[in-house]
């Protein structure tokens, strides 16, 4: 069942993080990207057919901002065990499947979902130079079955903005796809 991503207010400290990247085995964290004008954390996974649908436009971003001034990071949080489509091996085939050109980490506590108040995937949240949240919204209109095409309009709006110092536009609708598989408490 989709559910709507959580809005966040704008103006929101971007929640640190120190994950692994599932191709480079290399440690990324907020610092990691401070020479760049904004940063882009995508929560995604590997199995949601929302992700799915998106994530060849989600590879194009990644080599249409390489040199633009653009951190990217996605983060996977779900549960390994209950999806093991999620777990960094797969999410490495994926990787490198679509040709992502920015790290893919692992949450495998979920903190950083839980910091972030990530709620679905896709999840996107676009931060500006200081490290404040300047976008939380759909990549684009489409959605699997709509008939929509795939185009990334409202993120690359916001990233457009946000690169040239300008506000991204308020009137943001929030992401929507499958649900953070959080892992089940042991009893």
């Amino acid at each position: 069942m989709a559910i709507a991503s959580v809005m966040l207010p704008l103006g929101t400290p971007a929640p640190p993080f120190a994950l692994r990247d599932v191709v480079g085995d290399q440690i990324y964290s907020l610092d990691s990207f401070a020479d760049k004008t904004a940063l882009l954390v995508m929560f995604i996974c590997r199995h949601c057919p929302y992700v799915v649908h998106v994530e060849y436009e989600i590879a194009k971003l990644g080599r249409d901002y390489i040199d633009a001034g653009l951190g990217i990071v996605g983060i996977s949080s779900n549960d390994p065990t209950q999806y093991p489509d999620d777990a960094p091996p797969r999410l490495k085939e994926m990787a490198e499947r679509v040709g992502f050109t920015f790290p893919v980490c692992f949450d495998d506590t979920q903190e950083i979902a839980q910091a972030y108040r990530a709620s679905c995937t896709p999840d996107f949240y676009l931060f500006d130079q200081e490290r404040r949240l300047a976008y939380h919204g759909q990549l684009d209109g489409s959605r699997p079955a709509s008939n929509k095409p795939v185009t990334g309009r409202d993120l690359r709006a916001a990233i457009d903005a946000v690169l040239t110092g300008k506000p991204a536009d308020s009137n943001q609708k929030a992401s929507i796809g499958c649900s953070i598989k959080w892992r089940r408490e042991k009893g």
